[in-house]
């Protein structure tokens, strides 16, 4: 019995494409939360973008720090892997990765990308959650459990058909 295998160029072309994130957790010496608020979508969001195709995650959260904030930083640990289902306008499943980008230092100087951020905050870590939206809120929580045990916490959410 022979086995018919695809070409790898036709085999590659048959697996599901995700979209996929990164971004960085970043407080300040009160222990605040660094907060951002795109021009391009409602509500507040943690700092960071799409990572490119050909992209590490840590080196997409990497550029976009610097992008967006100015800011030249490499990224730490591993806090958050969060897996989501298409939703909405949004028809495939994203994954987000949030690297720890340390405790900015006061006097930290940051310069907003005009193109893609109206203004920026730091934020109490409860009201922080609170300005997030429903699928970026749990990421803030998992990242703070994250930081303070030394762990990358996974998180995962099930089409609402499954639950």
């Amino acid at each position: 019995m022979s086995k018919s295998f695809l070409e790898p160029a036709e085999w590659f072309a048959s697996l599901p494409v995700h979209y996929a994130s990164a971004s960085m957790l970043f407080t300040d010496e009160r222990d605040r939360v660094l907060l951002v608020k795109p021009n391009y979508r409602p509500g507040w969001s943690i700092p960071g973008g799409v990572v490119e195709g050909d992209e590490l995650p840590q080196r997409a959260a990497e550029r976009e720090i610097e992008e967006e904030l100015g800011l030249r930083v490499r990224a730490g640990d591993l806090l958050v892997v969060h897996w989501a289902p298409p939703d909405g306008e949004r028809p495939r499943s994203l994954v987000t990765f949030v690297f720890d980008g340390g405790v900015l230092p006061g006097g930290t100087r940051i310069t907003l990308q005009e193109d893609e951020l109206d203004e920026y905050g730091f934020f109490p870590w409860d009201e922080a959650a609170r300005l997030l939206s429903p699928l970026v809120s749990p990421r803030l929580t998992a990242a703070r459990r994250a930081r303070a045990e030394s762990r990358t916490v996974y998180l995962a959410e099930e089409h609402a058909a499954n639950s």
